[in-house]
């Protein structure tokens, strides 16, 4: 275990006693533990040799204060750009400081609490679970210091009409923090949750864990949006189990943080269990956005469809690496998966790794990835009707987006994120603007 974090930090958090056991197990196991390297697939292309982990100190719980804080307000702009909202869980470096429900979900048993505090629902019986499934050492080191978290709790046949927000701000310089969300919808259940990390210009750790339990028949709608600040290493697991029939639509927005690295996984465990994947990701400066996905099929007639698309520009790199996998119980399934992304700058890189492992002899299966810069087509169209070039290579980025922008499950979210996306398209240097990098694939526009 790194110097900093010791047993004894994780031992003397507070929480109940299940989860102070799950956090002295975890603090055993990274003891000795390896800790990853490029050479390793998993990592190859991150910077993960770059990240010293003993530069970073835990929180103590003195500084973190005692579950069941409400000293937060109500989320300000963060939480009001979500629009009309049923819920929302504000955390602070990983602590729980603000939880608010809709008073008519109450009675048929939503939650929206404290890991650390809910003594009712099933947080004890999922919390870590699906991490488990898919452990490495960041998702130990979690377990070994994480104090608590978001619990969003639907009952079987109840449907939540808005979004329930959760907004994850990580703080302090040279600090490490533990975000953790827990999902859970019974039988039938349907719901949406927004989930926004965010952080200031701060040099941070944030080692975060989103588990998403979606049980037979049910509808979750789940966005994440990452916004750290650009000093901020953000390493996050995003897991998702999914029951009989179940339907998971999940949209992931990357804008910042220096090295952002998310691992998206989900595993179709029951028959008819159906995921959609969407991402929308854009690195500028000297930033990295790294993504490995994982679209399990473990049941007969599932189907997922992934579509991620990414920009970069400066001298930011991006990674795209997936994995679709359909076992030989996964008869009748259907897979897709396609990554594409634009260069806009002499000096950028992005790179697309797509994998294929089936095991099936009854399934329809693709996938595609493209590495280029702007369609010089797209380009040249506009300017013939009197665009300048430099506007038209924004309109031709902008329109790239548009598709996955367009489909985002909260609509209030899109003009933000819109708005966002366009600054750094602003960003480009005129002087570079007509320098175009040319990658693995061609030309990624569309």
């Amino acid at each position: 275990m790194p110097a900093v974090f010791t047993p004894e930090v994780a031992t003397a958090l507070d929480g109940p006693a299940w989860l102070a056991e799950r956090r002295a197990a975890a603090a055993a196991r990274l003891e000795g533990m390896a800790w990853p390297t490029p050479a390793e697939e998993i990592w190859r292309y991150s910077r993960i040799d770059e990240l010293d982990v003993e530069r970073y100190r835990p929180f103590g719980a003195a500084e973190l204060g005692a579950p069941g804080r409400q000293d937060a307000p109500g989320g300000g702009v963060l939480a009001a750009e979500a629009g009309t909202r049923a819920g929302l869980v504000v955390v602070r470096d990983g602590r729980v400081v603000h939880t608010e429900l809709d008073p008519t979900l109450a009675p048929p048993g939503v939650r929206v609490c404290d890991v650390a505090t809910c003594t009712e629902g099933d947080a004890e019986r999922w919390f870590g679970t699906l991490a488990d499934a898919s452990p490495d050492a960041f998702t130990v080191l979690h377990d070994a210091c994480c104090p608590g978290g978001a619990f969003i709790e639907v009952p079987a046949g109840v449907a939540v009409p808005e979004p329930i927000v959760v907004l994850q701000w990580c703080d302090g310089d040279r600090r490490a923090s533990f975000p953790h969300t827990l999902v859970v919808l019974g039988e039938g259940a349907q719901a949406t949750v927004v989930e926004r990390f965010a952080s200031p210009k701060v040099d941070h750790l944030a080692d975060a864990v989103v588990e998403c339990v979606v049980g037979d028949g049910a509808n979750l709608r789940y966005l994440s949006v990452q916004e750290h600040g650009p000093l901020t290493w953000s390493i996050a697991l995003q897991r998702t189990h999914l029951g009989r029939d179940a339907r998971f639509a999940s949209s992931a927005v990357a804008l910042g943080g220096a090295y952002a690295r998310l691992r998206t996984e989900t595993l179709l465990a029951g028959s008819g269990a159906e995921s959609d994947l969407l991402a929308v990701y854009f690195g500028d400066g000297d930033q990295m956005l790294d993504f490995r996905t994982l679209q399990d099929h473990a049941a007969p007639r599932t189907r997922s469809d992934l579509l991620f698309k990414g920009a970069v520009e400066d001298r930011a790199a991006s990674v795209y690496s997936g994995l679709v996998r359909l076992r030989r119980e996964a008869q009748r399934s259907e897979a897709a998966q396609t990554n594409r992304n634009l260069v806009l700058t002499e000096g950028a890189h992005a790179e697309s790794i797509p994998n294929l492992e089936i095991e099936a002899n009854d399934v329809r299966c693709s996938h595609a990835s493209a590495v280029g810069p702007v369609d010089e087509d797209q380009a040249y169209y506009l300017q013939s009707r009197g665009i300048p070039p430099a506007e038209a290579e924004r309109l031709v980025v902008l329109g790239f987006f548009e598709d996955v922008l367009a489909r985002l499950p909260v609509p209030a979210m899109v003009a933000p994120l819109r708005r966002v996306i366009h600054e750094k398209v602003g960003h480009l240097h005129p002087a570079g603007a007509g320098a175009r990098a040319v990658g693995s694939g061609g030309a990624a526009g569309g």
